[in-house]
């Protein structure tokens, strides 16, 4: 599914007013019905409900809503922010006069000076200040206000985004000016800043209302921006071949593990295995043999020459993919090991954890990884790969950046686990739950990943259907243990179950 910018979804809410042959107040009239319906069904008539509404479009649909709710019933305290009196919106001028023309209505139009009303914990505000059309953050009165409701912790409900947060980038806002909203209630898209983990105090619940708007420019409309749900994996994963062989099935050869983190290299081969690899082989020091062999007896052991830790990565054979760094450990011979390595291999490889860990303690290696390759860091192992970040926005134009640069598709893994294109373009999984939070978890990720490029999907398809088989079976083993309960061998063993659920395209 598209996540469109804020520029797209004008162009779509024009394509929409167009094909309906109707006027942008009746969008409005359509937007506040749905809104309204869903207050409705929240709360009684009886609830007190404060609305405040700014002097565009966003204020047009808050004063529309008031309208239909006190048609049903409802008295709202309206409050219509019109400080440069006369420079409201056409639509919000319009609903206002609606509004205050069905007579006895609780309204006050604020021009000069502002008293705020009184709000508690038991109040729903809705939110009607500013929607996409935000030019610049909130400050001043504006500023103050927000923190006033914010501070009073009511049940804040924000028409389409909380005021105060843009649609994509909020890079230099000041974040005590963006509504807390418990609701967000959503026109028809969520947006790309909806996805960021700094901005979740700020949405809350999100409920995404239909507007029926025009499947034509949705499918016409560009974007770089992607929501991989279920559809999306059902049309990428291939049928088995009923005459294939093991090889055929994609071999994976994976360097992992050291003395005392074999169970990384375990995950990471197990994932590989459960999700469709013919052949895997571990590459691993020596003392990981009896480990390996007794809790993965499919997998191939390949032993190195030391006996703890990883001192030397050369391919005795041709595989599909290699894959690096699960439990690997940074001594000063596994980064040798590593440097040499991708030096000298050429095609492209999966790296993880440790392998990014030692490339970071050697940042002039990045420019030696092979083109096409596939990088799953999460925020820490990113951060000492490219420097600080203070949020998951900064990360992603840094990884879009890089990896436009160097060639290669980054795995930005958090509740919204983002892949990264080269081309510009950005994935972003829809499923997981936060029990995966759990050690080993990345480890099977990049099993999961090495499985199906090895298997011979795409490379950018076979990053974000392992990323969303990986959650799938995440969610799957949440069902059984609870997120508290849930470890990463129960991500491995619904692996299986989550492929078939996903051919099934249930």
């Amino acid at each position: 599914m598209k996540i469109f910018t804020t520029e797209g979804i004008r162009k779509i809410d024009e394509a929409t007013i167009e094909r309906d042959n109707i006027s942008s107040l009746d969008m409005i009239e359509r937007a506040a019905s749905a809104i309204a319906y869903e207050i409705m069904s929240r709360w009684r008539s009886s609830q007190r409900i404060v609305v405040f509404a700014g002097p565009g479009n966003n204020g047009a649909d808050a004063l529309a809503v008031s309208r239909l709710l006190f048609e049903q019933g409802y008295n709202p305290e309206v409050y219509l922010f019109n400080i440069k009196s006369s420079h409201l919106s056409g639509s919000c001028s319009t609903n206002r006069d609606r509004f205050v023309g069905l007579g006895d209505v609780d309204f006050t139009e604020i021009v000069n000076e502002f008293a705020p009303p009184e709000l508690g914990p038991e109040d729903v505000v809705l939110d009607g200040l500013f929607g996409s059309g935000l030019r610049s953050p909130l400050r001043g009165g504006y500023g103050s206000l927000v923190q006033y409701i914010n501070d009073s912790r009511a049940h804040t409900v924000s028409i389409d985004i909380p005021s105060g947060l843009f649609g994509e980038w909020n890079l230099g806002s000041d974040r005590r000016n963006i509504i807390k909203a418990k609701l967000t209630l959503a026109l028809q898209f969520k947006r790309l800043s909806f996805f960021f983990a700094e901005n979740a105090d700020f949405i809350g619940e999100c409920k995404v209302l239909d507007l029926e708007m025009d499947t034509a420019a949705m499918a016409s409309v560009p974007t770089d921006y992607y929501l991989i749900e279920r559809d999306d994996a059902h049309k990428v994963i291939k049928p088995r071949e009923p005459f294939c062989n093991k090889y055929d099935n994609g071999t994976v050869f994976v360097v992992a593990g050291s003395y005392g983190m074999m169970g990384a290299a375990v995950l990471a081969s197990r994932g590989a295995m459960r999700a469709g690899a013919g052949l895997v082989t571990v590459h691993a020091p020596r003392c990981g043999c009896n480990i390996l062999q007794t809790a993965a007896p499919e997998v191939l052991f390949e032993a190195d020459r030391n006996e703890i830790i990883t001192s030397d990565i050369t391919l005795h054979h041709k595989y599909n993919v290699v894959a690096l760094g699960p439990g690997m450990g940074t001594s000063d011979e596994t980064r040798a090991a590593v440097d040499s390595f991708l030096k000298n291999y050429r095609q492209p490889c999966i790296l993880d954890a440790d392998a990014l860990n030692c490339i970071a303690m050697h940042p002039m290696l990045i420019r030696s990884i092979p083109k096409g390759s596939v990088l799953t860091p999460h925020a820490t192992e990113f951060d000492r790969l490219f420097g600080k970040h203070m949020s998951e926005e900064e990360r992603l134009k840094k990884a879009t950046d890089v990896s436009k640069l160097y060639e290669i598709t980054i795995v930005l893994k958090g509740h919204y686990t983002m892949t990264v294109r080269p081309d510009g373009k950005v994935y972003i999984n829809s499923s997981g739950n936060a029990g995966m939070a759990t050690a080993g978890s990345g480890d099977v990720l990049t099993g999961v990943i090495a499985s199906f490029v090895a298997q011979g999907f795409p490379v950018d398809w076979a990053v974000a259907l392992g990323v969303y088989v990986h959650g799938l079976a995440g969610d799957m083993a949440a069902e059984m243990h609870g997120t508290y309960g849930l470890v990463a061998s129960d991500i491995v063993d619904n692996l299986g179950r989550a492929i078939r659920e996903v051919q099934r395209g249930i």
